[in-house]
């Protein structure tokens, strides 16, 4: 089963979404939106945007490995670019 995304109200008019895993966990929360409609074109940015996104470790050990992440069962490649920035990018 596909995570949900829920939008909640979090005072009188602000809103928010979050995405919850199929096992129940919270996997992310966004901030508060003025409206339910801004709420909801946070929400499919992040659909449109989450599939395709690199993944940067800011971390101060740079600590990710490519074997190690595998999002949706794809595989990752480090690119050129991650050994300087900490990256990595999905291979398709």
């Amino acid at each position: 089963m596909a995570g949900i995304f829920e939008i909640a109200q979090a005072g009188d008019k602000a809103y928010y979404f979050r995405l919850t895993a199929a096992d129940g966990t919270v996997v992310a929360v966004s901030p508060l939106f003025s409206s339910i409609k801004s709420a909801a074109a946070g929400i499919t940015a992040v659909r449109e945007n989450a599939a395709t996104g690199l993944v940067v470790d800011r971390s101060e050990t740079h600590s990710i490995r490519a074997a190690t992440i595998r999002p949706g069962g794809r595989a990752i490649a480090p690119t050129l670019a991650s050994r300087r920035t900490g990256s990595v990018a999905v291979s398709r």
